[in-house]
Parts: C-alpha cells; structure tokens; sequence
C-alpha cells in the first residue's frame, strides 16, 4: 500500500544518512597505555590514536583544512591543481580529499618513502614527482618551490611547512579534543615535530586552557634518522609554521629506540603504530619516569600519527632484539 505524503512519522525521517568523508576526520579515540608504564604509580600514558581518521594518519586534519580555507578564500578554484611536497602521510591525506572533491594533485616526494605509501598514491591517481632520496623532505620542497616558479597559474601551492591553516586544524580540533577527553586533567603534552603543525597548535591551544600544562616537543636526535616523517630542525628547512618558544622542552629521540618502542607497542598493548608513533612513546614514557621519580601526578598526552600498515616492509620488525627495555629521551 502506497505511503501517504503526508505522514508525518515519514516527514520525520532524514533524507540523507551516514557521514561524508570530510566528517569523519577528527575526534579520535584517546587511548589508554595499560602495560607501557604500568609500574610507575601516579602517572597515566594517554595517546591519541590518529590513523582512525579515513586517510590514516594526523594529516587529514591539516590537509583538510588547508584545502578547506584555500576552496573558501578563491586560492584554489575549478581547474588549479594542489601542489605540495610530503613524506607522505599528507600526500595521502590531499590525494583521499582531492579524488572526493574532484581536484587535481600533484605531489613531490622522496624516493625513500615506504613503497606502501607509494602505492597508495598510486592507487588515488596522484601525480608523483619523486626527488632524490638522500636530500629527503628538503629535496622535495626545494623541488615543489620551482615547479610553483615555473608555473604559478598552474596550481595552487598548499605549502603545509608554511601554511597557518595546518597549525589552526590542531588549535581548533586536536586540542580542544584533548582537553574533553582528559576533561581538563592534561598534566603534559608530548610530540613528535615534522611539518610541526600537531604540536603547534595542540600546545597553543591547550596553554590557553591551562597555563600550567607542559608542551614538550620531540624530534629526531641526529639528521640521520629512520623516524619517517620527523625533522631534526636544526640541520634541516625549519618550516615557517615552527615556533620554538611554545616548548617547555625540546628532546631528541633515537632510531634505534623508536624502532624498539614500536615492536614493544605491539606486543604489549597490541598496537601496531608507525615509527613516528613509536617515538612519541619513548618521549612520552620518559617524561612519565622523570615524574614518577618526583613522586609527581601527572596525566601525559601524546599524539599517535598514524598506524605501521605503512611501514610493515621496513626490515627492524625482523631484527633479533639485543636490546633490554628501557628507552630513554635524550634531554
């Protein structure tokens, strides 16, 4: 029997269900760490697990809002393609958004990055300029800035080391997450630096809320590292987007300790997370020693970026472990 159009209980039903892509992004899980630091009393380990978002990392949140805020201010109209430089988890993060919103990409990238992150690239339709592996993500930006020259009416250049719309994503979204779901008992925030955005606006943000929380940023301890993804600012292009003075400290996070965390994190907490993630742990559970040292309370935060789906071919999983737990920050 036909529905009456008039029925209100039909009325009442919404006309579209579900979720689009762009609303899925953010508001991730915050999770507990049960076994990492279980013995240090007084002290909880919290991470924001980020590869819940579509893409599978933190970037979606700035790759959004950068193509967001370019869409709204005419930077980027029908027809310009985006253009940036990656190590790849933004590059995935523009390529998922793009093929959504129909827009053109054209990514610069390292030759080193892991095939996974290639493949994904691939698979999204992105157009991959790769640039030589031993200048790393400098290459690729110095890459990405002349073909801008070359052609600037060609595309709009997203610049994520440079863009404020990457720090606001973290001000408005990751920060004020963190402070609901810690409901305002955040004692420290802990992380990795890269484009620095993440730690950026997280810490303004949450500086704002409480003065008192302490912001300690994390980076690679040598400019020869295997922490995907992370600077060591000091010998590299510091992006424009980094302000140093927002850091209570500054530590420097080994390789080799990164790479011991993340085989610990499986198998201890069944969590398996991306280098970059593993580090900030070792940043985050050295931080937890020093507390517990100082018979402090302390509820410590830090940011997870992604999961290990994109670094599964990388050969430490396979290495024999020699080396006891214990990973400290160098600070």
């Amino acid at each position: 029997m036909p529905v009456a159009k008039n029925n209100p209980e039909v009325a009442a039903i919404p006309r579209r269900h579900g979720e689009s892509l762009l609303e899925r992004i953010g508001n991730t899980p915050l999770l507990r760490l049960e076994r990492v630091g279980a013995d240090l009393p007084g002290i909880e380990l919290l991470a924001k697990a980020e590869w819940f978002n579509p893409g599978g990392s933190v970037k979606d949140r700035a790759a959004a809002n950068i193509i967001r805020a370019a869409r709204e201010s005419g930077h980027l109209p029908p027809g310009k393609t985006l253009l940036d430089s990656t190590s790849g988890n933004t590059g995935i993060a523009y390529a998922m958004i793009c093929a959504a919103l129909r827009i053109p990409v054209t990514l610069c990238i390292p030759a080193s990055v892991s095939p996974e992150r290639k493949r994904i690239l691939t698979a999204y339709g992105v157009n991959i300029v790769y640039t030589d592996a031993g200048d790393g993500s400098d290459g690729a930006i110095r890459k990405v800035r002349e073909m801008y020259a070359a052609d600037p009416d060609k595309y709009f250049y997203a610049d994520q080391y440079s863009n404020p719309a990457n720090w606001r994503a973290h001000y408005h979204g990751t920060g004020p997450e963190i402070w609901r779901q810690t409901e305002g008992r955040i004692t420290h925030f802990v992380a990795m630096l890269g484009t620095s955005g993440t730690f950026v606006g997280t810490s303004r943000r949450l500086k704002e809320l409480n003065p008192d929380i302490q912001c300690i940023s994390l980076q690679p301890d040598s400019p020869f590292h295997g922490i995907e993804g992370a600077k060591h600012m000091p010998t590299a292009i510091v992006p424009k987007i980094y302000d140093p003075a927002i850091a209570d400290e500054d530590w420097g996070i080994s390789t080799e300790d990164a790479y011991h965390m993340a085989k610990r994190l499986a198998r201890e907490e069944g969590l398996l997370v991306g280098v970059s993630s593993a580090a900030a742990v070792v940043g985050a559970l050295s931080l937890a020693r020093r507390a517990a040292l100082r018979n402090e309370q302390a509820v410590i935060v830090s940011v997870l970026p992604d999961s290990a789906d994109k670094y599964l071919s990388q050969r430490f999983w396979d290495e024999v472990e020699e080396k006891p737990q214990g990973e400290t920050a160098g600070h």
